[in-house]
């Protein structure tokens, strides 16, 4: 596919109603788009694709939640986003314009330099003179930027607030409220699809890389002495993906290899089961929106390219026509990181309490007091230090053992006040902070992705191959000619399959060519003719975007047929009617 598609893509995006520049009117603001009538609900489609692949098929672990769009500065405190959600930032000294100095690099002279530091980016610019690339002027120096949106919550002088960069810290906020609601159960995925902004520094790539856009993701939580659930990872172990390692990365190699997810596991190449498991779903997800396999693979971020809560990421990446390999989704194993940081910013307990098969019968050192001899020592003292010896008692018995002095607030204790006496405990479980694995979508990339993937170009037309489950309008209506009882005939049969729950394309003007050609290039996967023959035999036409065949068909049969060509994938063969 050239290079020239993409234009003609966001041409066309433009032209049919699936997406453009918002605010075109006062000139636009990058990292910004508007979805159109057909942009939109091919977005709905994807959405409901991805909760269809991820929740529904899997709801008995996983499940779906909303949270606020802003959140309050000590949640992204804890999360660390604060403090390490920044990009380097570089500004030209002549026309003021400001560019991520990384990327400005990479386009420059071809060096992928995500996660090194400002001093080191500044460096490599001086060595290479990289100049403006507008005007040509001289840069100045990499700072970083924090690309969080700023807030004020409620009115003058009310609390800071953020706009969130990801969903997931509504999610890790909520997880013990959700945890407790569906009866204290592990692994457990909380979901989460929603709006999020990111203030980037200079989006250049159209619906690649947006300021604001809807994020699809969940936070999947499991015990982590426990990471394996058989029953679904032995279901897949076999299954092939291809991954591109950080040490095969680091040799200089941009070639995946092809793993089994077993192989994947057992080697340590993917740390976790369960990242491995919907890293292999992810992939099946993606090739549901049209994207064969061989256009998508794995590849894994360098430790400094990690962001900071994660300690190993794959990005899925997918093969496009301008920017090469392009990330689709981000799979990212945060361990405890999350919880562990808002229990101490909040003071909340997060943790879960895990019942064991069986009750362990372990023997526990326990600290035995006299408190006469104590009392003689201590008199009025007593009470307080009897509370602190308490809270110590591992240290104490620790010191007893180890034959070291016992001392409370300066006060020597007489050892005969202490003993250490062994006793038999039935331990029934124990709390744990779950760990997390995180897929996570950008649905306004997918459309895009979806849309460059099904573009076609067949006879000087233009034909959206669009997944028939996908596409936004899944049915276009045509009397052959504007004839009454034709018109009627259309308006019933569009009728009847608009109450089934269709997007239904009308159409009588122009010639009914012309017709299929709009029908083709907004992606309608068939068209259904009324003509003359119709009033004879009570048979329409039926005919395939992307095979351009005809059939006939009954049109009483027309939902049937209609539900077995877009939803079960049938063709016009499999539907045994009259091809023409």
């Amino acid at each position: 596919m050239s290079k020239d598609v993409v234009d003609k893509i966001f041409e066309l995006g433009k032209r049919r109603g699936y997406f453009w520049p918002s605010y075109e009117i006062y000139g636009g603001v990058g990292g910004f788009y508007d979805m159109g009538p057909y942009g939109a609900e091919l977005k709905n489609n994807i959405i409901s694709l991805w909760r269809k692949h991820f929740i529904t098929r899997y709801q008995e672990l996983n499940v779906e939640i909303e949270t606020p769009v802003i959140a309050p500065e000590k949640v992204f405190k804890a999360s660390g986003h604060v403090e390490s959600f920044t990009d380097p930032i570089i500004e030209c000294t002549s026309c003021k314009r400001l560019f991520r100095a990384d990327h400005l690099i990479e386009e420059a002279i071809g060096l992928r330099l995500e996660g090194t530091t400002p001093e080191q980016l500044t460096k490599i610019i001086r060595e290479n003179n990289i100049k403006c690339p507008v005007c040509g002027g001289e840069l100045g120096d990499v700072r970083t930027f924090n690309l969080l949106f700023k807030t004020q919550i409620g009115p003058y002088s009310g609390s800071v607030g953020y706009i969130r960069p990801e969903a997931a810290q509504g999610m890790f906020v909520s997880f013990k409220r959700v945890y407790q609601a569906l009866r204290n159960r592990l692994p457990i995925g909380i979901a989460q699809i929603g709006r999020v902004g990111r203030n980037e520094i200079s989006p250049r790539q159209g619906m690649i890389r947006l300021r604001e856009f809807t994020i699809m993701e969940f936070e999947f939580f499991f015990n982590p002495k426990e990471p394996r659930h058989e029953s679904y990872l032995s279901s897949i172990e076999d299954k092939k993906i291809k991954l591109l390692t950080a040490e095969n990365r680091r040799k200089g190699s941009e070639k995946p290899e092809e793993y089994t997810i077993r192989e994947a596991v057992e080697t340590n190449t993917i740390v976790n089961p369960w990242l491995a498991f919907w890293m292999y779903e992810s992939q099946e997800f993606i090739k549901k929106l049209g994207i064969p396999y061989e256009y998508q693979f794995f590849e894994e971020k360098l430790p400094e390219e990690r962001a900071h809560y994660s300690s190993q990421t794959f990005d899925q990446m997918v093969k496009t026509a301008r920017w090469g390999w392009v990330e689709v989704s981000g799979h990212a194993y945060r361990g405890d990181y999350d919880l562990s940081r808002h229990m101490e910013y909040s003071g909340e307990d997060l943790t879960v309490f895990v019942q064991f098969e069986k009750p362990i019968v372990k023997k526990i050192k326990k600290l035995a007091i006299n408190k006469a001899v104590l009392g003689r020592v201590l008199r009025e003292k007593t009470g307080d230090v009897l509370a602190k010896l308490k809270e110590k008692e591992e240290s104490i018995i620790k010191s007893i053992s180890e034959g070291e002095d016992i001392i409370i607030d300066g006060i020597k204790l007489p050892r005969e006040a202490f003993s250490v006496v062994e006793k038999e405990e039935k331990i029934t479980g124990e709390k744990i902070i779950p760990h997390v694995v995180e897929p996570s979508f950008g649905s306004e990339r997918l459309v895009y992705i979806t849309l460059e993937y099904a573009y076609r170009e067949k006879d000087e037309r233009t034909v959206l191959s669009i997944p028939r489950e996908l596409a936004p309008i899944k049915v276009a209506v045509f009397p052959l000619v504007d004839n009454r009882e034709l018109v009627e005939l259309s308006l019933s049969i569009r009728d009847k399959l608009m109450n089934r729950g269709y997007r239904v394309l009308y159409d009588r003007s122009g010639s009914i060519g012309r017709r299929y050609a709009r029908a083709d290039e907004i992606g309608v996967p068939v068209a259904i003719t009324v003509d003359f023959q119709t009033l004879e035999d009570n048979t329409v036409t039926l005919r395939d975007r992307d095979s351009w065949k005809q059939v006939r068909v009954d049109s009483g049969d027309i939902a049937r047929v209609i539900d077995e060509f877009i939803y079960m994938g049938k063709t016009l063969e499999e539907l045994k009617v009259n091809i023409i």
